[in-house]
């Protein structure tokens, strides 16, 4: 009832192997594998740390939100966990960068909400 396999034969066996050793370069070249050699393996944001099969629930946050600005030093990472990350792109959402459209008082803002925006209008419809 069980599938019957057969080993590829032994060029493509070698073709399999040095595949998976480019696979390989490639990955510890990305910005990820770098970033992971470079930063404890620690959120930068909560200070969980995270090893063995955990590590992937830790990522690579860009802090100028510009996935295409990777210096070799590490300056724009920092690796957060997959929460910390996630809050930090919905703060980014909230203070209206992801349309470019923020004004400077929703940038000196954390959060970017400012619960006494429309306070004036509110007032003057009593």
């Amino acid at each position: 009832m069980g599938i019957k396999r057969t080993l590829p034969d032994a060029a493509r066996q070698a073709q399999l192997r040095s595949e998976l050793r480019r696979d390989i370069e490639i990955r510890q070249k990305s910005y990820r594998e770098r970033a992971l050699k470079l930063f404890p393996h620690v959120c930068a944001r909560c200070g969980r740390e995270f090893d063995g099969k955990r590590l992937r629930e830790l990522t690579v946050h860009h802090r100028d939100h510009n996935h295409d600005n990777n210096p070799n030093d590490g300056s724009n990472w920092e690796l957060l966990c997959l929460y910390c990350h996630d809050h930090e792109h919905e703060k980014y959402k909230i203070a209206g960068y992801s349309d470019g459209a923020a004004d400077d008082e929703s940038a000196k803002s954390s959060s970017g909400f400012n619960a006494f925006d429309n306070l004036d209008e509110l007032l003057k419809s009593k």
